[in-house]
């Protein structure tokens, strides 16, 4: 199963880590940590056309992306639950 995280990119539910709400994550020093580190690794995506409300973490082999979204995660998390009862 794929999953639309919004801006035309879609991904593969397989390499999802972990789908974060900006907001309430961003408060810990660890994940700011994170952000930033992955940020100097050109590893961050902006794919949100305005203020990012989420955050996607993926893996692909070794190598962890992480998308900004404009989507909100509970939204993200509805459209995959939506997509699963499908099937």
């Amino acid at each position: 199963m794929y999953l639309h995280l919004g801006s035309d990119i879609i991904v593969s539910e397989q390499h999802i880590i972990g789908v974060f709400d900006l907001e309430n994550t961003s408060v810990s020093k660890f994940t700011r940590d994170f952000l930033r580190k992955k940020q100097e690794e050109g590893r961050v995506v902006n794919i949100a056309l305005d203020l990012p409300k989420s955050f996607i973490v993926c893996a692909a082999g070794k190598k962890e992306t992480v998308y900004l979204s404009q989507l909100a995660a509970s939204t993200l998390r509805r459209r995959s639950l939506k997509k699963a009862a499908l099937f």
